[in-house]
């Protein structure tokens, strides 16, 4: 992780700590190095999910290390979840850490259970949110006093305003995760929690990243999940397993989670790198 709000407490005493990996204003290029050192001799790979619209010289960071110590063990995942959803996702990650899979299957299912996350808040304005389409007429109307309106970004963007309009939720069993911003508003807890049939409600601090992806402090940010770790691992044993054909690790889905490379199609998974000269 890229910062300690991203961290959620464990649901169980078999789930591992998250390690966040600080940027350039908190460490040295040197000790991010030592510590990444530090962390694959330990650990053998490192999964590292962070949000998009982290600040450019900490990503840069993230890349340099892994470029310098030229390995293939260390994966970067730039997740468009927002901050509350990549901390539950990142949650999901660790449970599965300590199941029977591969460091590359556990890599490649972020995409997969990204789909599974349902991300969203409540905000006061819609005026400096640039992550999901808003129309102008809802644009207009954030200028409304007490006007509310509840924001999906993920796994479909909407958006509807608090009172006349409700947003689409899982057709599958889920836990709420709420984290409150400047906002007294019981919307998310006594309207959309019911009407998404949720099995239980739980409460987080607002990650640190929250307001500037939402472009507003006034806010609350909520995320429902898949809860039960045995779903999780039947959702992803369910997959067919790859083998990436320029790692060399395990994959699910079209592309490798640890080095980034694209599945070959069908007729050609048997080329690799060396299948280039003849």
């Amino acid at each position: 992780m890229t910062g300690t709000g991203l961290v959620l407490p464990p649901q169980d005493r078999q789930t591992p700590p998250a390690v966040v990996l600080r940027g350039p204003g908190e460490q040295s290029l040197d000790q991010a190095l030592e510590d990444m050192r530090r962390l694959l001799e330990q650990h053998g790979h490192v999964i590292a999910v962070y949000p998009a619209g982290i600040p450019a010289a900490h990503e840069r960071r993230l890349h340099t290390v892994r470029a310098i110590l030229e390995s293939d063990r260390i994966a970067l995942l730039k997740s468009d979840l927002p901050p509350l959803g990549v901390a539950v996702l990142v949650r999901q990650l660790r449970q599965l850490s300590v199941c029977d899979f591969s460091a590359g299957v556990i890599a490649s299912a972020v995409r997969l259970l990204s789909h599974y996350v349902h991300a969203g808040a409540l905000l006061h304005s819609v005026t400096r949110l640039d992550r999901v389409p808003v129309s102008l007429k809802s644009h207009a109307k954030s200028w409304v006093p007490g006007a509310q309106f509840g924001v999906l970004a993920n796994p479909e963007p909407q958006l509807v305003r608090a009172g006349t309009g409700e947003l689409s939720g899982p057709r599958f069993a889920t836990h709420l995760l709420v984290a409150r911003g400047q906002s007294t508003s019981e919307w998310v807890t006594g309207t959309l929690a019911p009407a998404w049939q949720v099995q239980a409600v739980h409460e987080a601090v607002l990650p640190d990243e929250s307001p500037g992806w939402w472009g507003t402090p006034k806010m609350i940010e909520f995320a429902a999940y898949l809860p039960d770790i045995s779903l999780i691992y039947q959702l992803v044993s369910s997959v067919r397993r790859e083998v990436c054909t320029w790692c060399g690790n395990e994959l699910i889905g079209d592309r490798c989670g640890l080095c980034n490379a694209p599945l070959n199609p069908p007729e050609d998974r048997t080329r690799g790198p060396a299948a280039l000269n003849p």
